[in-house]
């Protein structure tokens, strides 16, 4: 899966000040801000949501539209970033215990080394997924 995602988000501009955000690919995806700065972040947020909602659940993210295709009468087109490692990094950091099995010999060695095996297995993992801290 690719680690930084694009999506087109229309920002609106409410009556009351400020804006409200939704995203043409995905419908269910709606927020808003007090200004520009805050709806973008707002935006990047339920984007992050609403993606690892549809993740978790198994299904196929959706393919983000390019900016040509997308239609805009009365907002701004704006592309939202995303990065689906990142997200889950700071928002489902909980440990989990795995039980696993390594030679003796390099048990051994490790212990010797004071290695901690936690932190190796993350840092294999995220090389293996290609993903960075």
């Amino acid at each position: 899966m690719n680690k930084r995602l694009f999506y087109p988000a229309v920002f609106h501009r409410a009556e009351e000040g400020g804006f409200w955000v939704t995203f043409p690919d995905i419908p269910e995806c709606m927020t808003q801000g007090e200004d520009m700065q805050e709806a973008y972040e707002m935006a990047a947020d339920a984007l992050g949501l609403s993606l690892t909602t549809i993740d978790n659940e198994g299904e196929t993210l959706p393919k983000a539209s390019s900016a040509d295709e997308i239609t805009v009468e009365d907002g701004i087109l704006v592309i939202v970033e995303f990065d689906i490692a990142e997200y889950r990094r700071k928002n489902r950091s909980r440990a989990v215990k795995k039980t696993l099995s390594i030679p003796e010999w390099l048990n051994e060695a490790a212990i010797r080394e004071n290695l901690n095996f936690s932190q190796v297995l993350q840092d294999a993992l995220m090389a293996k997924l290609g993903m960075n801290r």
